[in-house]
């Protein structure tokens, strides 16, 4: 922190009293991990883009190249341990009556950090599901699901549209919510970067945590510049958000 650290007396009022919070999140958080983005000029893998494989269309055409692929994304976040702001949403959930942690990132480190109530909006890339009818596939079963269909990455693809009920859920949970962080992202990515907008126009106090200013900043009730492995854990603090229980 610095002489640029903004007065949090407002914020720590709000969060004594509230109730319901919720938290969406973005690839910033995990990136706090070490965990690359796969894209840009640093996503290159064998000559391909992200785009190029993240794709049904690349699926259909080469399962094997999409899931070699997949397999070694999936080795990288096997090797990356939650961070510091993980560690403090997981904590978070006993803090409130409702706690609920949205999130665009497929790598399972909220769940890894401990979080249970967790909506992931792109899914996981730590699971298969059945192409066909959905069914997740089982540890040691074959690549082949009993319907017939290809398993695939239970991860949404571009051109593919996000989960209807998650995005139902997410935007339940704002509605309801006293409290809404929104960390790591950018807002800029749509559907789901009209997340943190709604909670504002359902009256939620809003909190924007993220190293550079977004299109959601002017409308934030406190917005920090910064990472949030610095800042969660100072604004999700036990100790002076609920003194009057035992944090131990």
């Amino acid at each position: 922190m610095d002489d640029a650290t903004p007065d949090l007396s407002r914020y720590y009022e709000v969060a004594k009293s509230a109730t319901r919070c919720a938290v969406f999140t973005g690839a910033g958080v995990s990136a706090e991990s070490g965990m690359p983005t796969f894209r840009g000029e640093d996503g290159l893998w064998k000559e391909y883009r992200a785009e190029e494989l993240a794709t049904p269309e690349a699926f259909a055409r080469n399962p094997g190249l999409v899931y070699e692929w997949y397999d070694y994304r999936r080795g990288i976040v096997a090797g990356v341990e939650p961070n510091a702001g993980h560690e403090a949403l997981a904590r978070a959930e006993d803090l409130f009556e409702e706690f609920t942690l949205i999130t665009q990132n497929v790598d399972g480190l909220h769940q890894q950090a401990g979080s249970s109530n967790v909506i992931e909006l792109h899914g996981n890339i730590r699971r298969d599901r059945c192409n066909v009818c959905g069914h997740h596939r089982e540890e040691g079963e074959a690549r082949e699901c009993a319907c017939g269909g290809p398993y695939r990455p239970d991860v949404v693809w571009f051109g593919e549209a996000l989960p209807v009920g998650a995005m139902e859920e997410a935007f339940r949970a704002v509605a309801t919510a006293d409290l809404v962080f929104t960390a790591g992202t950018s807002t800029q990515v749509y559907p789901a970067a009209q997340i943190p907008y709604s909670a504002k126009e359902y009256g939620a106090w809003v909190v924007e945590v993220n190293p550079e200013p977004t299109p959601f900043t002017p409308l934030a009730d406190l917005s920090v510049r910064g990472p949030s492995g610095e800042w969660l854990p100072l604004l999700l603090d036990p100790a002076v958000i609920r003194p009057d229980r035992d944090t131990r």
